[in-house]
């Protein structure tokens, strides 16, 4: 059986496409609503990123650490923020190669957003037993179509959380 090499979820959140852009298109305030990432750095002054930059993210899932250098492939403010995941390593970004890529689209409608995160699995070079063994293994038992599926879920109800509440 093929893999699954997208998955997306969408939320609407009571806040303007704008400002809910400048939330996400700012890498460094991921970490408020994503179980995964604890933080990020970028080479720019704080605030959206435009296509180009690039930042690093750190991230943790149970015992696990690693960090990742992303370059942002669109933002466009209130329409779109998007980004791939070019390195990744333990403690440095040292391995380069596809891994995967993300992106958060806006639907504006007046006071209120429809924001979609969509995962996109960029490892198209291995082969899907091997990506399925590997998956199982770094996931504890689920593909990780599956296991970002509902990452994307806890992300998008966490930051409708925190920015209605703001």
């Amino acid at each position: 059986m093929a893999r699954t090499m997208q998955v997306s979820d969408s939320m609407v959140i009571g806040v303007d496409a704008t400002a809910l852009w400048e939330q996400i298109a700012d890498p460094t305030q991921m970490a408020r609503w994503s179980p995964e990432n604890t933080g990020a750095s970028t080479q720019s002054s704080a605030g959206p990123l435009k296509t180009g930059d690039v930042f690093e993210g750190t991230n943790r899932r149970g015992p696990a650490t690693w960090v990742t250098e992303c370059v942002v492939t669109e933002s466009v403010p209130g329409r779109r923020f998007a980004f791939t995941v070019r390195r990744i390593g333990p403690r440095t970004p040292s391995l380069e190669g596809a891994n995967a890529s993300w992106a958060y689209d806006f639907e504006d409608f007046g006071e209120v957003t429809r924001v979609t995160e969509t995962w996109t699995d960029d490892r198209r070079g291995w082969p899907d037993p091997l990506a399925w063994v590997f998956d199982h293994i770094v996931t504890r038992g689920r593909s990780f179509a599956d296991f970002q599926r509902l990452n994307i879920r806890r992300t998008l109800t966490a930051l409708k959380d925190d920015v209605e509440k703001r």
